[in-house]
């Protein structure tokens, strides 16, 4: 009986995959990966200012997965706790993955409704750092919550352009954030602003500090 339940033990231990949720230094390997895309040579944030997250999630197929992300420093504890809470929570994040693995491009994570951080690169149409540069803003389930703003011909923007049937923010549908949704309020209690409440456009995926 004893080893019965021993074997049993085990072989549950297999099936059900430990809760991750780490913090640590940019790792070697993972440095390698930034360099070509997220991180480039010209890139001015020290890279002893940025952390690497890995963080379970659980995705719409209910499945478990370990997620990368890297952030600032002075966040990322912040986002320990508040992905812990989410996967607690059984909140759907469908993929956090580097934006490395989109070769950083912001739309392709966007439109594979990826969740990111880190990424040096400037505010569309300005000459200044975006928040993700510094690695300050976490964009969470994008393609469910689109970048909406009017361009100077009057027409409607959507950021990714797969997304405008999402922009209708008085539909019901998943992964949607507003200020009802855990998403929302997590980050909110620990300090971070929220893009889907800035006037001059709506940036629902977006969570900055």
């Amino acid at each position: 009986m004893r080893g019965w339940l021993l074997t049993a033990c085990l072989l549950a231990s297999t099936l059900v995959p430990a809760q991750t949720f780490t913090i640590s230094e940019i790792p070697d390997s993972v440095l390698a990966r930034m360099r070509e895309w997220s991180y480039p040579e010209d890139c001015t944030v020290p890279l002893a200012d940025l952390r690497y997250l890995r963080l379970s999630h659980w995705t719409s197929n209910d499945s478990e997965r370990v997620g990368e992300m890297v952030c600032n420093k002075a966040i990322a504890q912040d986002l320990l706790d508040i992905f812990r809470q989410l996967y607690e929570a059984h909140y759907v994040v469908e993929s956090i993955r580097l934006i490395d693995d989109f070769n950083a491009d912001d739309e392709a994570s966007m439109r594979a409704n990826n969740t990111s951080c880190f990424c040096y690169r400037r505010v569309a149409g300005s000459k200044s750092l975006s928040r993700h540069a510094l690695g300050m803003a976490v964009d969470v389930n994008p393609l469910y919550n689109p970048c909406v703003r009017k361009g100077r011909d009057g027409k409607q923007m959507v950021q990714p352009a797969t997304a405008k049937a999402f922009t209708n923010r008085g539909r019901r549908f998943p992964q949607k954030i507003d200020s009802k949704d855990l998403c929302y309020r997590l980050f909110v209690a620990h300090g971070f602003r929220w893009g889907g409440a800035w006037r001059s456009l709506k940036d629902y995926q977006h969570f900055e500090k």
